[in-house]
């Protein structure tokens, strides 16, 4: 009896999984991205507003506080870069496999890239807190933020392991087609998070160590769900005989998110820069400022990557099944709406640039800067479009090379040549325009690397 239930049970997942590869090898493009990509627009929203909402309930207690949350955002996006490195890397690879049929290959490939995250962010953890005053100062901390700075870092240190399993997690469901599970998870956390930020801090008076318990609460809420999403459905399930950490699982994770994690590590680095000479020119108004800032186009650009990550599991799927029109078909369908949403957002930002700033913390020299720089960079929005799609192609064909460059490019590549040229030469507003100068750069590199592989696609 119980062998015809789980005999049953494999025929039904078996019917369900080639369901899914029915539905995103033919799906007419305009009707599939779109409904992939609105759970994952919500979740990378969510995942800004993590960060958002600590940023926002700490510039109640004071600017200093809000510079420390903004220096410790360096470690958070190591914590994140790895958790994509994992998430990416593996999840590109057991896509292709499942496009390919390969059953058994995908299921290993999401086991071992859930067990490798587990295993960077527990070392994190220990390590980090270890040496959290070092941590600080290299972060950019000084003596009026080194107290709150080393008290947020420490519990969001201690929450690193189910930061980068939940990345993991949340990417392996995108790339089978279950963007609706992967929204659940994180919108949970989001929940919890923004529920108990203003409890802690402003009710219990916790200030930033109320923020930093909100956000791994919700870091860990977001991960117990969607490792439950992970056992539903046509889902991968993740087991620990499927754990193989041999040299061509840990090298087809390397080739599938070594682009993520030049992307989100180049971003710790550039943050780092950021605060250095924002701080140095500026003071603790000026980093306040420029924290403020990276959360709200954190957020703009969440909409759009989260749109590019609904064409991923498409690019990946179909590239793997040697259906490579439906690949192009997708990238230009994306780029232009994405043209087109930046545009609108980017004239809303500029109009609207001081209130936003005010929003978060109400001082004239955090406005100013803030405000600025918020200008500067709408300028140059529309054409992220391009760079983000382009890197995402590149990525979920397997172009690991040409992708990490790519990904690079933006926060490394060309930024770290600005932040450190562009504020010896103007100031405080060669700080504030870096990133708008960076992401020009980044898209005149971009063009000819998406032109090749479109070109090379349509040959084929």
């Amino acid at each position: 009896m119980e062998q015809q239930k789980k005999k049953m049970d494999s025929q039904e997942k078996k019917k369900a999984q080639e369901a899914r590869f029915q539905d995103l090898t033919t799906t007419p493009i305009e009707k599939l991205i779109p409904r992939l990509a609105l759970p994952t627009m919500v979740s990378m929203m969510v995942t800004a507003l993590y960060n958002a909402a600590d940023t926002y309930f700490v510039g109640r207690i004071s600017t200093e506080a809000t510079a420390a949350v903004g220096l410790v955002f360096s470690i958070m996006a190591i914590i994140q870069a790895l958790g994509f490195f994992c998430g990416h890397g593996s999840g590109n690879y057991l896509s292709r496999m499942l496009g390919g049929g390969h059953k058994k290959e995908a299921s290993e490939a999401a086991s071992t890239g859930f067990a490798l995250a587990l295993c960077i962010g527990l070392f994190l953890a220990i390590v980090g807190n270890l040496f959290v005053e070092p941590l600080a100062y290299l972060c950019g901390a000084e003596v009026t933020t080194l107290a709150d700075t080393m008290a947020y870092m420490r519990i969001i240190l201690i929450g690193a392991p189910f930061m980068t399993g939940q990345f993991v997690l949340n990417n392996q469901l995108r790339f089978q087609g279950s963007a609706l599970y992967a929204m659940i998870g994180l919108l949970s956390g989001a929940v919890v998070n923004v529920a108990l930020d203003p409890l802690l801090i402003l009710g219990l008076h916790m200030g930033v160590r109320g923020a930093a318990i909100a956000t791994i609460s919700g870091q860990f809420m977001s991960f117990c769900m969607l490792f439950l999403g992970s056992r539903k459905g046509a889902n991968i399930r993740i087991r620990l005989q499927d754990v193989h950490f041999n040299s061509h699982y840990l090298l087809e994770i390397v080739n599938g998110g070594a682009p993520s994690l030049c992307r989100q590590g180049l971003a710790a680095v550039a943050t780092l820069l950021l605060n250095h000479m924002a701080g140095n020119l500026g003071g603790d108004a000026a980093v306040a400022g420029m924290s403020i800032v990276t959360r709200v186009t954190m957020m703009m650009s969440s909409a759009l990557i989260g749109f590019g990550q609904g064409y991923q599991p498409v690019c990946s799927f179909n590239y793997g099944a040697n259906i490579k029109s439906r690949v192009r078909q997708g990238y230009f369908f994306c780029v232009k709406y994405g043209v087109i949403f930046l545009t609108v957002i980017a004239v809303v930002c500029y109009l609207f640039a001081e209130p936003i700033v005010r929003c978060f913390r109400d001082d004239p020299v955090v406005v100013e800067v803030g405000a600025r720089a918020l200008r500067f960079q709408t300028c140059v929005f529309p054409v992220n479009a391009v760079i983000v799609m382009t890197n995402m192609m590149l990525q979920s064909i397997g172009k690991g090379v040409k992708a990490s460059i790519m990904a690079s490019a933006r926060n490394g590549i060309c930024f770290i040549p600005m932040i450190l040229i562009l504020p010896s030469l103007f100031g405080l507003t060669g700080v504030e325009v870096s990133q708008t100068c960076a992401d020009v750069l980044t898209f005149l590199l971009s063009i000819p690397f998406a032109v090749t592989e479109l070109r090379k696609m349509k040959e084929a």
